[in-house]
């Protein structure tokens, strides 16, 4: 691992990001809290340990089960979610890595966050693990709908299909419920591939998927830099760390992959 200075380090990491043509980013919480929505524990990070009103863990309240046996309870918690990330903005990492990836199409990005923050800044090889808040389901048939936010749900206490009077649901992975198939596989495909560098950003990295990529980069000695003020799971593994916010540190390895025309770029994505 690099551990001299952190402008030896974005040094070293902005010169094997610009020659890299198939960087994968795995991003967390953390980089949106650069766009106001909080890094506390919980489902897109937005809840802490304690239980609900209900006098239940929030686990509990956000499961798979809640929803099939007391749908109301978790449309509640749900629809709080959506409410912290409502008016919310892309960050400039978000936006950063966007314009990185219109530059190497080969760019991924997987994120845990259901905030859809990476999709408005314009990513679009993008795999929501977790799912996103802003689409919705028929828990009983085929109904689905795409939306800014849940305006249109305000004050329900819990939304029904148009089609057939069921509950609606957000396509989201719930507590207890399974990762949806095709993301699985959508990531399994850009392993198989074999990324040529490797980001964890804003991610303590607990679930195994998040950190596999960083394992792997390491046996195939890979550079993997993680931006993170604190310590993670992979801090270990990474070859260079950037003890940084999010978007502090993807400007700065903007403007060193931009030395010249950087500040003007960046204040027209800002």
């Amino acid at each position: 691992m690099i551990e001299s200075s952190p402008d030896a380090v974005l040094d070293d990491a902005a010169d094997r990001l610009r020659r890299a043509e198939r960087p994968l980013f795995i991003t967390g919480a953390g980089i949106s809290a650069d766009s106001g929505l909080p890094t506390y524990r919980g489902i897109g990070g937005l809840y802490s340990d304690r239980q609900t009103e209900e006098g239940i863990p929030i686990e509990e309240a956000l499961s798979g089960r809640m929803l099939a046996c007391r749908p109301e309870i978790a449309w509640r918690h749900i629809a709080r979610i959506e409410r912290n990330c409502r008016g919310a903005s892309p960050c400039a990492a978000h936006k950063l890595i966007a314009a990185l990836e219109a530059e190497k199409p080969g760019t991924c990005v997987l994120t845990q966050n259901i905030d859809g923050l990476h999709r408005k800044a314009g990513s679009r090889n993008l795999i929501e693990i977790h799912g996103t808040v802003y689409r919705l389901l028929c828990t009983a048939c085929d109904y689905r709908r795409d939306l800014p936010d849940y305006a249109d749900y305000d004050g329900l206490a819990l939304p029904l299909c148009p089609q057939c009077s069921r509950p609606l649901r957000p396509d989201v992975v719930l507590f207890g419920e399974m990762l949806p198939a095709a993301a699985l596989a959508q990531l399994a495909q850009v392993m198989d591939d074999g990324p040529d560098m490797v980001f964890s950003i804003g991610t303590t990295s607990l679930f195994p998927y998040i950190a596999h990529p960083v394992w792997w980069a390491k046996q195939n000695r890979i550079a993997a830099v993680e931006i993170n003020p604190g310590e993670t799971g992979v801090s270990p593994l990474v070859s260079h760390r950037l003890r940084m916010g999010a978007a502090q540190a993807m400007e700065a390895l903007w403007l060193r992959l931009r030395p010249r025309t950087g500040g003007g770029v960046f204040a027209q994505l800002s």
